[in-house]
């Protein structure tokens, strides 16, 4: 643990169009962020640690711009180290595939400034260009796909808009009761197979998410592929993203991901546990590549369900 960490990448806010009662940045920044103090924003204008999108500093009397961009360094009082490493798995001039451990998150967020899979991506290669292409939960391990170039990075961010990205991932979770009888009748044949389409919302606290009535919004592919000592090996392909899709969709087959700290239920928070990761990894990652037209995919070593059962 290291105190008073600061990020040492820049994060962004674009000032909107619809906000018209706030004359200054200064008024805006307290209002857009009501959790960090007045005067820590006053602090941290004054110290020079707020600037325009030229690096121009903002003072306390900056008139507020409409689609201006306002930078600013995150800072937390205390910042964990990860104990995993990121390993590049492909890189082109255009983009980057590269291996997100468990635990690491991909953006600064909550208490992670500079524990995150971009910041060490861009201090690893030089390149401050690097953005992630898409979202993958700090639980969750895996193949990410980043964007090395402002000039291509909307087409490579378009890949998932369009549904043109095929993502498989792989996860242990407990077997339900009809599939123990089954094994136990010696019925049970694989792979077996589920499709589940169901309506995706939030719920209270407003990070989870539940299955809620009306038309389905979440579509997943699941398999169980390997069974031992009750736990199964699925391989689940997601066909929308919506968040926490795979987590709640297995909670709806009665099997909730092994290690799984929100579903199906909340537990106090707590520090990280590194030696009991949820049991999801986005293993695989297909597409093709929209600048060459070259078919891509790219993989990452999954899990070993008797080697993980066997840690449990």
């Amino acid at each position: 643990m290291s105190s008073s960490v600061r990020a040492t990448q820049a994060s962004y806010v674009v000032l909107p169009d619809t906000v018209t009662d706030k004359p200054t940045v200064f008024s805006f920044l307290v209002s857009k962020f009501p959790a960090i103090a007045e005067s820590v924003w006053q602090t941290r204008i004054l110290d020079g640690k707020v600037h325009w999108r030229d690096g121009t500093p903002i003072t306390l009397d900056s008139r507020f711009i409409p689609r201006e961009r306002i930078y600013y360094y995150r800072e937390v009082e205390q910042e964990t180290i990860i104990p995993f490493e990121e390993q590049i798995l492909l890189q082109t001039s255009e983009f980057m595939l590269a291996f997100k451990p468990h635990f690491l998150a991909v953006n600064p967020s909550g208490n992670f400034v500079n524990e995150c899979l971009v910041n060490r991506l861009r201090i690893k290669t030089g390149n401050q260009e690097i953005v992630a292409a898409h979202r993958l939960d700090r639980a969750t391990a895996g193949v990410m796909l980043l964007s090395l170039n402002s000039g291509s990075r909307h087409d490579y961010h378009e890949l998932f808009k369009s549904g043109q990205i095929r993502k498989t991932y792989q996860a242990i979770a407990p077997l339900n009761s009809e599939i123990k009888t089954m094994i136990v009748q010696g019925t049970l044949t694989l792979p077996m197979k589920w499709t589940v389409k169901n309506r995706l919302q939030k719920t209270v606290p407003s990070f989870l998410m539940c299955i809620g009535d009306g038309e389905a919004n979440s579509h997943s592919e699941i398999r169980l592929i390997e069974v031992h000592n009750g736990y199964g090996l699925f391989e689940l392909a997601p066909v929308t993203g919506r968040t926490h899709q795979l987590r709640v969709h297995m909670m709806s087959l009665g099997m909730p991901l092994l290690n799984d700290r929100l579903y199906p239920e909340l537990l106090d928070k707590a520090a990280d546990d590194f030696a009991a990761p949820l049991k999801l990894m986005a293993q695989r990652l297909c597409f093709t590549d929209p600048m060459t037209q070259e078919r891509i995919d790219v993989s990452c070593e999954g899990f070993n369900l008797q080697d993980e059962v066997l840690r449990t």
